[in-house]
C-alpha cells in the first residue's frame, strides 16, 4: 500500500480538521493539505516526467512545504530523498548523485552551481502555499498505487564515520514503524500536536505518519529548527504538544526551564533518541518536566522501531532496579524480534554483552547500490546493528556502546559509555565523550573530553580522583582534555570522529581546547 493513501483517507474523514501550522498559525486543514499534495504530485507528473520509482531529493530547512512535497512526492509514486538541510552543497550534490534523482528541491532553488549537481538533474525552488480547493477531474484522485516493498524513502546515514550509505525504506517498512508507535512509544489523538524541532531529514520526519493517520496536528517552529523557549510557548498556547529530541536538545530544554521556572506545561510527551540519557540528565530531566519522556532506540537502517523505554517505567523512579532499567533502551518494539550475538552469530543468554541483531516489518530492505554492504549488514534476515548491548533477565536491553568505539586497552574491553555515565554524574560535568588514543604500551588508552559548568571549578586531578573512589582503575582516562564544547552533527550526536581527528592533530586540538 501507497503510505500516501493515509492523507488521502485523512482529507476523506476529516476535510476541516487543523492540519498544518507555522508557530501558532494553521495553515491548511486536511483537505487542503492532500489537495496540495495531489497538485504538486501532478504537477511532478506532467511538468518534469518524474515516473512512479523514480527518486526526488528535498533540501530543506524544516516547513509546511516539506511535509507536503513529501506527500506529493508519494502520491505520484516516487520515491522521496530527504537530505539534512546542513549538509555543504559538494555533499549534498554526492547524495544526489548516488540516489540518481533527476530533482531536487531546496528553500529558494539557489543552493547549486551549475557545475554541482549530477547532469540530468534539476534544482527546483520548493513551491510557496497555495492551499486551494480540491483540483477536478479524476488523475491522480488516489495516490499511485504501490506494493509493502516498493521504495519510499531514502535515508542517508548522517555520515559520521565515513561516507554515507542510503538505506532503502519501503511503504511497508514506515507503516509498520508508524503503527509501532501508539502501542509502543506514545497513544496518538486527534488534538495532539507534533512538533519538528528536530530535522525532518530524519527521525523527527518519520514520526508524521502515524499523527496523519489520527488526524492531529503539524506544527513548524517559526525558527524552523529548534529554540527551547520557542518550544515551551507553542506548547503553552497550543497543548498537548508532543516532540522527538536528541538527548543533548532535552538537556538544553531542562536547563532553559529551569532558568525560566517552566514546569513543561503544554508539553504532552518528549520522545527521546539517538542515543541513551545519561541517568543524572534522565533525573534532571523527571524532576523539571515531570512523567513527560519516552525513550526510543532505533537506526535509519530499522527506524526508531527496536526497542522503547515507557514513560510509566522511566517516571518509576520508586522501583528498587530503576537506575538500571533507566538506563536501558527498553524492551523491544512489537514490530520487532531482538537478539544480543556473540561473535560466532549465536545468542547470548541474559547479562552477556554482545552485537545487537533486529529482524521484522520495520528492517530496511538493504542499502542502495551497495550490496557487499547490504550483504554485511543484513544476515540470515537480521539486521546486524553494529551496536554492542546486553539483556537483562527482565527483557529490558542495555547498550554499552557501538562495536568499533570499545576500547582495548592491555586486553581488557573498556565500553566508553560506562565511563561517560560516571563522569556525568559530577556536579560540575556538562558534557563529556569518551574515546580511545592509540598507545604504544596498552594498544589503547581512554580519552575523556569534558565540558565543564564552570571551569575555574574543576581540574583534571580532582575529577580523575572523583572517577577512581566510583570505578576500576584500569578504566580511568588517561588524559582529561577541556573544552568549551563539543562537536556535534545537526541531530544533536557528538562527532567522535572529530575528536580522534583532534587527538591525532596537535594543531586542531589546541585549537579546540
Amino acid at each position: 500500500m501507497n503510505i500516501a493513501h493515509w492523507l488521502r483517507d485523512a482529507a476523506q474523514r476529516w476535510p476541516r480538521r487543523a492540519a498544518l501550522f507555522e508557530g501558532v498559525r494553521e495553515v491548511a486543514d486536511y483537505q487542503a493539505f492532500a489537495a496540495q499534495a495531489r497538485a504538486c504530485a501532478l504537477q511532478l507528473r506532467h511538468e518534469y516526467g518524474i515516473v512512479p520509482g523514480e527518486q526526488v531529493a528535498l533540501l530543506m530547512k524544516n516547513s509546511c512545504g516539506y511535509l507536503e512535497l513529501l506527500y506529493a512526492i508519494w502520491w505520484s509514486g516516487a520515491v522521496a530523498v530527504p537530505i539534512n538541510s546542513k549538509l555543504h552543497p559538494l555533499e549534498a550534490a554526492w547524495i544526489v548523485d548516488n540516489a540518481g534523482a533527476r530533482l531536487v528541491y531546496t528553500d529558494d532553488g539557489q543552493v547549486f552551481d551549475s557545475t554541482c549537481l549530477p547532469a540530468g538533474c534539476r534544482e527546483l525552488a520548493a513551491p510557496a502555499l497555495a492551499h486551494q480547493q480540491p483540483l477536478p477531474g479524476d488523475e491522480l484522485l488516489e495516490p499511485h498505487p504501490r506494493q509493502d516493498t516498493d521504495l519510499a524513502w531514502l535515508f542517508y546515514t548522517s555520515g559520521t564515520t565515513g561516507r554515507s550509505k542510503g538505506v532503502m525504506l519501503s511503504h511497508g517498512n514506515l507503516i509498520a514503524m508508524s503503527l509501532c508507535y501508539p502501542l509502543d512509544v506514545d497513544p496518538v489523538a486527534a488534538q495532539d500536536a507534533v512538533v519538528y524541532a528536530a530535522p525532518m531529514s530524519h527521525g523527527a520526519g518519520l514520526y508524521n505518519f502515524i499523527h496523519v493517520r489520527c488526524g492531529a496536528r503539524h506544527v513548524v517552529p517559526a525558527s524552523r529548527g529548534f529554540q527551547a523557549t520557542e518550544l515551551f510557548e507553542l506548547a503553552q498556547e497550543l497543548g498537548q504538544v508532543s516532540l522527538f529530541a536528541a538527548p543533548t536538545m532535552v538537556k538544553r530544554m531542562v536547563d532553559q526551564a529551569r532558568q525560566q521556572g517552566y514546569d513543561g506545561a503544554g508539553i504532552k510527551t518528549i520522545v527521546y533518541g539517538g542515543a541513551p540519557m545519561y541517568l543524572a540528565d534522565l533525573n534532571q530531566a523527571l524532576d523539571t518536566f515531570g512523567p513527560r519522556l519516552v525513550q526510543i532506540y532505533g537506526q535509519g537502517e530499522c527506524p526508531m522501531s527496536i526497542s522503547a523505554l515507557s514513560r510509566e517505567t522511566i517516571a518509576d523512579r520508586e522501583q528498587a532496579d530503576w537506575p538500571l532499567i533507566a538506563a536501558s533502551v527498553g524492551r523491544a518494539h512489537a514490530c520487532s524480534e531482538v537478539r544480543v550475538l556473540d561473535t560466532a552469530g549465536q545468542p547470548l543468554t541474559s547479562g552477556e554483552p554482545g552485537q545487537i541483531a533486529v529482524r521484522g516489518a520495520a528492517v530496511m530492505q538493504g542499502y542502495w547500490n551497495n550490496p557487499q554492504a547490504s550483504r554485511e549488514a543484513l544476515v540470515d534476515g537480521w539486521l546486524l546493528t553494529g551496536d554492542i548491548g546486553f539483556f537483562n533477565e527482565q527483557g529490558y536491553l542495555t547498550l554499552t556502546d557501538r562495536s568499533k568505539d570499545v576500547i582495548i586497552s592491555g586486553g581488557s574491553n573498556i565500553y566508553p559509555r560506562e565511563v561517560e555515565e560516571v563522569l556525568m554524574q559530577h556536579p560540575e560535568v556538562f558534557e563529556v565523550c569518551v574515546v580511545g588514543e592509540a598507545d604504544a604500551e596498552w594498544g589503547e588508552s581512554v580519552v575523556a573530553f569534558v565540558v565543564l559548568r564552570s571551569p575555574e571549578r574543576l581540574d583534571a586531578q580532582a575529577l580523575n580522583q572523583w572517577f577512581l573512589a566510583r570505578m576500576a582503575s584500569f578504566k580511568k582516562p588517561k588524559k582529561y582534555l577541556f573544552c568549551p564544547e563539543l562537536p556535534k552533527n545537526s541531530y544533536g550526536k557528538i562527532l567522535k570522529t572529530r575528536l580522534r581527528e583532534w587527538l591525532q592533530d596537535p594543531s586542531e586540538l589546541l585549537s579546540n581546547l
